[in-house]
């Protein structure tokens, strides 16, 4: 029996972070769409969401991205399931196209966003590629501080289904009420005045 001593088990790796910088940088030349692309298209990856619209507690978000869109709103990854253990080619499904049509549907349902004010940047990851989709979002997310993945969650939910409707609203669907699955939740929410309250304490820090 050998002693046990950590930093043997511990890998780190100068190769890795260089292919995660050059991922970055070519996700940030990536061209920008409206919401949804124009076009269907294959493939999984990451996605980045801008926001360019007239909704007040944003304002600041709307000013960092009034020439260039340079402030996510939200970051999210597309992959089909199983695709972690190669059932499912990446490249082959529809996953990241169908993710920012539903990101698109459940705007469009709200009260006080427009779909049209949103804008859209991302990067299909296949083949090898495919295994830097967990890295380069948690980069994103880390480097950009999104609202609606740091501040006001539930963004990214889904109906949850016949049964359990028992749950709280998040806090996206306080701040932005409308989605058709989650006015049937009801269980107990955060009060608006706390949501805003925390949105501007992060518009405060731009």
């Amino acid at each position: 029996m050998i002693d046990f001593e950590r930093e043997l088990h511990v890998f780190n790796s100068q190769k890795l972070v260089a292919v995660v910088n050059e991922a970055i940088e070519f996700f940030a030349r990536t061209p920008v769409h409206i919401l949804p692309p124009p076009e269907r298209f294959l493939g999984g990856g990451v996605y980045a969401l801008y926001y360019k619209g007239g909704f007040t507690p944003y304002a600041k978000i709307v000013q960092r991205n009034q020439f260039t869109c340079e402030l996510p709103i939200y970051v999210g990854k597309a992959v089909p399931p199983g695709w972690r253990t190669a059932r499912i080619n990446i490249s082959e499904s529809s996953d990241l196209y169908r993710r920012l049509g539903e990101h698109a549907r459940s705007i469009a349902q709200v009260s006080n966003l427009e779909v049209t004010d949103f804008r859209c940047r991302f990067m299909i990851l296949g083949d090898l590629a495919a295994d830097l989709v967990v890295p380069v979002e948690a980069r994103l997310i880390r480097e950009y501080k999104p609202l609606w993945n740091m501040i006001v969650d539930g963004f990214g939910n889904h109906d949850p289904g016949k049964g359990r409707y028992n749950q709280a609203n998040s806090e996206w669907d306080v701040m932005h009420p409308g989605r058709t699955w989650a006015d049937r939740l009801t269980g107990e929410a955060a009060s608006i005045e706390s949501v805003t309250g925390k949105v501007k304490v992060y518009s405060d820090s731009l």
